[in-house]
């Protein structure tokens, strides 16, 4: 299995060693590079080329919006995950508009970074729910909700679909395992991309990724 590959960038030793431990021992996840200053983010992300930086918004030379702001006109397919501990909507604001995906605190507890590493890492946006009414932009917040917050009511049966087809199910393994019709597997199918929006496989992963529905147990 290919693993996510992460730059951590703060300026605090203690803070990275810890960082450094918890994505480690993901089976999906590794650490190959850090840096201490916005600057060496910046570089370091150009040479690695990560898949996502988890980038400390306060930092020496370059803070953490300068160093986004560079790195994302640089490396567009690197994804910058913002770690702070400032609930501030004008750093919220700023980093979203210069490309950061995501906006963790601190705070949060371990595996909600994880959560986060992996959504973002697919392309998708992730906000800390203590952050989300926050986001004061106007573009910004309209980005936000076309890209993570778009959910209308599944069945349960379509939700149940759903979870099987992002876990790699073909249609007649998820009519067995539910004991329906394939027919009716691929009526579901249809219902529920057509009420999220969903355009292929690919989407119904990142759709439950973005749900916690594929996390390690």
């Amino acid at each position: 299995m290919k693993k996510l590959r992460i730059l951590l960038a703060d300026d605090h030793t203690v803070l990275r060693d810890g960082l450094r431990a918890l994505v480690n021992v993901q089976a999906d996840m590794e650490v190959v590079g850090e840096a201490d200053n916005g600057r060496t983010a910046w570089q370091k992300a150009k040479e690695l080329r990560p898949d996502v930086v988890v980038m400390d918004v306060s930092m020496p030379d370059l803070n953490g919006v300068q160093a986004t702001e560079k790195l994302r006109i640089d490396c567009p397919e690197v994804k910058v995950l913002a770690l702070t501990a400032y609930k501030d909507k004008g750093y919220l604001d700023q980093l979203l508009k210069v490309g950061a995906s995501g906006y963790v605190l601190k705070l949060s507890a371990a595996d909600e970074l994880i959560k986060a590493i992996r959504i973002v890492a697919v392309g998708d946006i992730y906000l800390d729910a203590e952050m989300t009414d926050r986001v004061t932009d106007s573009y910004v917040r309209s980005q936000f909700l076309r890209g993570v917050t778009r959910q209308k009511d599944l069945s349960d049966r379509e939700e149940g679909v759903l979870r099987l087809i992002a876990q790699g199910y073909s249609n007649k393994e998820i009519a067995a395992k539910l004991s329906i019709s394939v027919k009716t597997v691929e009526s579901h199918k249809t219902n529920l991309m057509e009420k999220l929006e969903l355009r292929s496989r690919t989407e119904i992963v990142r759709y439950a990724v973005r749900q916690g529905w594929l996390q390690d147990t």
